[in-house]
């Protein structure tokens, strides 16, 4: 567990770096546009107007049960999980390309290359931040008000945070040896939004497809959220042994990615 401790010594350090990075990445994609950061909410809007539009539109989804006896709005539903999936799909993408499309920068600067993926993922999360915001608004609308059960979003917050981090570790890594790295992941994860709970309630699949699926962290986040925005119950206590699962999990891959990038980025500079 070394390489895990010396990784995270070194984001504690160069926090104040990251967050200061993360802002001016944030404003420096959307500098040209007339719309500046309006597009990164508009963005994933559209995406979820088209979502609603052929899964609860067209095809005339009904509501979703989440509870007995408790059922709700198919497009409140979706977009419980559609926040948890978009911050996870653009910091994934982006995270998994972020030191070798800035390899050139590196070689002038003087800070851990660990902290590349870190400030991407953190550019992403103020994007976040800014869509549960307006997530809690439309819930509002549907008559879901806050509640207690608002308090362990912050836990689902950095719980995804750490995820996304082991996660970029790994493929950040491997997509600066190997550029097909990169381009697998954005083709797998488009598939992947299909096979998640995000569109489709598991328990409409026969079993035992609902158990495979669960062993995707990702489901444990957005249900997380879910559970919270509905104000249903403390997931992450009524759920302990898929919590257990999850923490499990992350700590693997974030030991993974530690030894992997601890063992690798000496080398990095090689690629340029």
């Amino acid at each position: 567990m070394k390489s895990v401790i010396k990784i995270l010594k070194e984001q504690y350090q160069y926090f104040y770096l990251i967050r200061r990075l993360s802002l001016y990445e944030l404003k420096s994609q959307n500098k040209s546009n007339y719309l500046g950061m309006g597009w990164e909410l508009i963005n994933p809007v559209i995406q979820v107007l088209i979502y609603w539009f052929v899964f609860g539109s067209i095809r005339q989804r009904a509501d979703v049960e989440i509870a007995p006896g408790m059922e709700v709005q198919f497009i409140t539903w979706l977009l419980g999980g559609f926040i948890v999936w978009n911050l996870f799909y653009q910091a994934t993408i982006q995270g998994s390309k972020s030191i070798y499309s800035r390899l050139r920068m590196l070689s002038k600067m003087n800070f851990p290359m660990s902290v590349i993926p870190s400030y991407i993922i953190f550019s992403k999360f103020y994007i976040h931040l800014f869509m549960i915001l307006v997530t809690v608004i439309i819930y509002c609308a549907f008559g879901y008000y806050p509640s207690i059960y608002y308090l362990q979003i912050i836990y689902f917050g950095i719980a995804t945070l750490i995820f996304l981090f082991a996660i970029s570790l790994i493929t950040s890594t491997l997509s600066t040896m190997i550029r097909d790295v990169h381009m697998f992941l954005n083709s797998t994860l488009r598939m992947m939004l299909y096979l998640s709970p995000v569109l489709w309630q598991m328990t409409i699949l026969p079993a035992p497809l609902p158990t495979i699926v669960k062993l995707n962290p990702l489901y444990y986040l957005i249900e997380g959220y879910r559970s919270a925005l509905y104000g249903l119950d403390w997931y992450f206590i009524t759920n302990w042994q898929y919590t257990l699962y999850f923490w499990v999990v992350v700590l693997l891959l974030l030991w993974f990615g530690s030894t992997l990038h601890l063992k690798f980025r000496r080398h990095f500079i090689d690629y340029l």
